[in-house]
């Protein structure tokens, strides 16, 4: 398992997508925006790569960058949906009515 340090994550905004360098290769997180609230949208990953406690760590630097901008974080990936669950800290960064 990598150091689970704050990661170097990169918001290409060009590319809709934050972007962080693993020794396997580019992982992504594509997002969209609509008012005051981040769309969490795609995970991409390495072929093969299969790192979850990797990716929870994105997340959670991810939920980091939206407290500091005051984002909601609008989950639409079941995998997304599962760390919000088991991570009950970030619910107050879900918009109003969203109940998972």
């Amino acid at each position: 398992m990598e150091h689970l340090s704050t990661l170097e994550i990169k918001d290409n905004a060009f590319a809709r997508q934050f972007e962080t360098i693993t020794t396997e290769g580019l992982v992504t997180i594509e997002y969209s925006f609509q008012e005051r609230k981040i769309f969490l949208t795609k995970v991409n990953t390495p072929e093969g790569f299969e790192n979850k406690e990797f990716i929870y760590r994105f997340l959670t630097d991810i939920m980091a960058i939206a407290i500091e901008r005051k984002l909601k974080v609008v989950p639409i990936l079941p995998e997304i949906v599962v760390f919000f669950k088991k991570n009950p800290e970030y619910k107050e960064l879900l918009p109003p009515g969203i109940r998972l």
